[in-house]
């Protein structure tokens, strides 16, 4: 049904046909969690052989004993491995701890208290600001307002941030001095940055503040679920548009492995890794170096690499495929939703008619199925359109998930419905 063109003796019948199933499922008592992209048990088991892989071996291929002091770069292995990743030398490449949230955090507050590469600390400026293309990623955000820095959104479009936009906001702000981007498969729109887009970005840093970076979170790089799509190489974009000072890749074993013992990886131009090593000189003498070991034994070359994480996508597969089927089935022909169909990541990015959001949410709760937050996609969680809502299929058992997303769905038409009614 078209809900603009529906009377309201047809909305009211619906409404209360639609009550009726609700409470029929309110009260299964379910429990089912859509909240946030974890991999699930049987993609974790994937990696189990990371226990005993080094058989009491602590050697590095350099011999490095990793079991010691030291190695604030990483041990060369795992550096090789992030740039298999990020396609990258691996001379630019930084191995972490198990988290790049860490990494970006660390990235972020070197810009904020001491700046980059001989800049100006972002601290300084009268009111620094960074750009969020939304809907985005809530942590990102986090880590600004945290320390101060004012978020200013930009919208997404089907190939990447409006481009428009943000070189327009720029120009007219010097006090712009950084970008979130998810550049592949975006969370949580499933959206991959298109060449254009790329070049643009690589030239901003010709009209911003000569401090601004770019922070390219490149968490799925190599999470596709069917074929490989290519994401152009922003590192050759912005040598060529010689700016490779703007840009700072990061990307993690976190969804390739065991999400909460992985590596992380930064990868930028010599300038900017002398500034972040500076800082980071101070603060630890060096990561986890055995577990780089471990994840070095694992994937020795690209190719295993490679297989690992078609092995991923024939678990996730089946789970974006029952998403995408009850929206198809339920929205296709209507006026009530909108969402992308993602080639890999870990999210389906569902837009509900306007002021709908919360109410499906608090329905979907009521009934057993948890969702991310309204809002969470926005800074200061807050949705002007109040409608976006980010769905996670990978967690829960595809059973669970044929469940859940019933629920969902029938959340959807009931909020819709009822906003429908008090404006009829």
């Amino acid at each position: 049904m078209r809900i603009e063109t529906a009377q309201r003796e047809q909305l009211q019948q619906w409404e209360k046909e639609l009550e009726q199933q609700y409470q029929r499922i309110c009260q299964h008592n379910l429990s089912l969690d859509l909240t946030r992209g974890k991999p699930a048990a049987d993609q974790l088991a994937l990696s189990d052989s990371l226990d005993g892989i080094l058989n009491g071996d602590y050697r590095a291929p350099d011999g490095t004993d990793t079991r010691n002091y030291g190695g604030l770069e990483g041990i060369a292995a795992a550096r090789e491995l992030g740039a298999d990743i990020l396609q990258v030398p691996f001379e630019e490449v930084l191995a972490g701890g198990s988290s790049s949230l860490t990494l970006m955090y660390h990235a972020v507050l070197t810009g904020y208290l001491f700046g980059f590469a001989g800049n100006q600390p972002w601290k300084d400026l009268k009111a620094p600001k960074f750009l969020c293309p939304v809907p985005g990623y809530d942590r990102h955000f986090a880590i600004c307002e945290q320390l101060g820095i004012a978020l200013e959104t930009v919208p997404m479009t089907a190939t990447g941030p409006d481009m428009d936009a943000v070189e327009q906001k720029i120009r007219e702000d010097q006090d712009i001095i950084g970008m979130w981007c998810v550049p592949k498969f975006s969370n949580p729109t499933g959206v991959t940055y298109d060449a254009d887009t790329v070049d643009r970005l690589a030239q901003l840093a010709k009209i911003a503040n000569p401090g601004f970076r770019i922070f390219w979170d490149n968490a799925y790089a190599i999470h596709d679920l069917d074929h490989q799509v290519k994401l152009p190489n922003i590192r050759e974009a912005a040598l060529g548009n010689d700016t490779a000072d703007s840009v700072l890749q990061f990307a993690s074993t976190s969804k390739v492995t065991h999400a909460g013992s992985g590596v992380a990886f930064v990868s930028a131009s010599p300038a900017n890794l002398a500034s972040l090593k500076k800082q980071m000189s101070a603060m630890t003498i060096g990561p986890d170096k055995v577990n780089q070991l471990r994840h070095a034994r694992l994937f020795p070359e690209l190719t295993q690499l490679k297989e690992h994480m078609q092995k991923h996508a024939e678990i996730l597969r089946p789970k974006f495929a029952c998403v995408l089927e009850h929206l198809e089935k339920n929205f296709a022909d209507t006026d009530m939703g909108e969402w992308e169909k993602p080639q890999g990541g870990y999210f389906v990015s569902f837009n509900t008619r306007p002021g709908c959001a919360q109410e499906v949410i608090r329905l979907s709760a009521e009934a057993g199925v948890k969702l991310t937050p309204a809002g969470a996609t926005f800074p200061y969680g807050k949705d002007p359109e109040n409608s976006n809502i980010r769905i996670a299929p990978s967690f829960p058992p595809l059973e669970e998930l044929d469940t859940a997303m019933s629920v969902f769905v029938l959340c959807v038409k009931l909020a819709t419905v009822r906003k429908a009614l008090e404006a009829a």
